[in-house]
């Protein structure tokens, strides 16, 4: 499935949480960490 942008809006403490994760090599970018945390929500509900 080819992806979609959408725009979102976060507030500057979550912006900050992310930028440490990548910073952290958890993730390569803020999009990445993102998908992942949407993926596990998505999961976590079947």
């Amino acid at each position: 499935m080819d992806p979609t942008k959408i725009l979102i809006n976060l507030t500057d403490y979550h912006i900050e949480e992310l930028d440490k994760l990548v910073k952290m090599g958890v993730y390569q970018h803020k999009a990445e960490a993102i998908r992942d945390a949407i993926r596990k929500l998505i999961e976590g509900r079947l």
